[in-house]
């Protein structure tokens, strides 16, 4: 062993969202002498709260980055004891509008009639970042290693070992990848990858609208694209509370913006004047809530499935964009690598519970199989909804606003549907 290196029981490669839910997490279990699991968190930005604090710092409040938050999550959120703060940090979705623009199909789906106090909830980034690493901060057995990055990385058959560019070298039992859809712990195992191009853009905007939301998200789709509009929470309110804590209550009129298109298309439309912009938005988007009052700022992304051949190396596992990097359209991707770390915490505490060997590549593989129909069914999922909603084909246009209506009336088809993108 060389003298400058140090020894965990987990490293966990990236520490955004994925990478700090997994160690808080992990953080919790115990071994079977009582004494907690070491974590090391290896992070190549500085520490991610100050990246996501100085972001929020630069753009208003108003132009925050969000994420759509699935039932369970946050219950997930909750067995971690973080629901008592971010409750006052999120939008409530009481309700999901489904329409395909010009047809006569449209769905809705509400929590009243599903029994579930919300659908889903709308955060900031930001404010879920600030909240994992208020509860990182005092967790003695957490050592970040930031800013720093991973050059090389060496498997034995009883430890991984991960040498930093900062001349440091890591040891542990278990390497997890959260390091995001261009991992290099993935390209290290040699671990191949599918790619498909949707040959679509995402652009992403935060918009007031005229009328209020009445925290309903919108699923629109068009000719050139879905349209996904989310309540979100009132920046004033949060801005002006203390420690930049809200009461939880949702701006009537403010929304989350994320509008696929053609690449070029969404290039030109991106660039257009706010007049401009919102303008092309309500014509593509309709009459629902009637005109736009303002538009923030405006992010460009290309849209494609990225998906790992498999899900673990021995002595090492994939979660999160590592594994699977999903088009927006229903709001999954997150939320698919939240029930990774769930599930892998769940796996690695039953190991610990029976002294049980964690990291090794057959055992892996059974967290692998647990994994591979929520991935399969929600992947297919995705991928189904572009497919069938960005196709004019008559016979196509046709069959999916009979679908679309069969969804609204069939109550268990909707349940059904209503669990899935609820995480269940």
């Amino acid at each position: 062993m060389k003298p400058n290196t140090q020894v965990f029981d987990i490293i966990i490669a990236g520490g955004g969202l994925v990478g700090m839910l997994a160690a808080l997490s992990l953080s919790q279990l115990k071994k079977s002498n009582g004494g907690q699991l070491r974590l090391a968190i290896v992070e190549a930005g500085l520490n991610p709260t100050d990246n996501a604090i100085a972001t929020q710092n630069q753009l208003s409040a108003f132009d925050a980055r969000v994420l759509a938050l699935s039932h369970a999550s946050m219950r997930f959120l909750k067995s971690l004891s973080l629901w008592d703060e971010l409750k006052f940090l999120v939008a409530p979705i009481n309700q999901i509008h489904i329409s395909d623009r010009g047809h006569y199909g449209k769905a809705r789906i509400d929590a009243e009639s599903l029994q579930v106090s919300a659908l889903g909830y709308v955060i900031e980034m930001a404010s879920l970042a600030r909240a994992l690493h208020t509860a990182l901060e005092n967790q003695q057995n957490i050592t970040w290693f930031c800013p720093d990055t991973i050059e090389a990385i060496s498997w034995q058959s009883d430890k991984v070992s991960v040498a930093l560019v900062s001349q440091q070298t890591l040891q542990a039992n278990l390497l997890i990848a959260s390091d995001g859809a261009q991992s290099v712990c993935r390209q290290f195992a040699k671990i191949e990858s599918t790619t498909k191009n949707y040959n679509q853009s995402a652009i992403i905007a935060n918009v007031t609208m005229n009328r209020p939301h009445a925290n309903r998200a919108f699923e629109r789709f068009t000719e050139s694209g879905p349209i996904a509009l989310l309540p979100l929470l009132d920046t004033e309110q949060a801005n002006s509370s203390e420690h930049g804590i809200a009461s939880g209550k949702a701006h009537p009129h403010r929304c989350s913006l994320v509008w696929t298109l053609t690449p070029a298309i969404a290039k030109q439309i991106s660039e257009l004047t706010d007049d401009e912009f919102a303008s092309a938005f309500e014509q593509a988007f309709g009459c629902w809530l009637g005109p736009v009052n303002k538009v923030g700022k405006r992010s460009l992304f290309p849209l494609k499935l990225v998906q790992a051949k498999q899900q673990v190396h021995h002595r090492m596992v994939l979660v999160g964009n590592a594994s699977h990097t999903l088009h927006p359209i229903a709001g999954q991707g997150f939320n698919l690598g939240l029930r990774d770390v769930e599930q892998l915490s769940q796996f690695i505490q039953q190991r610990l519970a029976n002294q049980q060997c964690y990291a090794s590549l057959g055992q892996l593989s059974e967290y692998q199989a647990q994994r591979k129909s929520d991935h399969q069914q929600v992947i297919t999922l995705t991928d189904s909804l572009v497919t069938l909603f960005s196709n004019q084909l008559p016979p196509l246009v046709v069959g999916r606003n009979m679908s679309l209506k069969v969804l609204n009336y069939l109550t268990p088809l909707k349940a059904a549907f209503a669990d899935k993108t609820m995480g269940y």
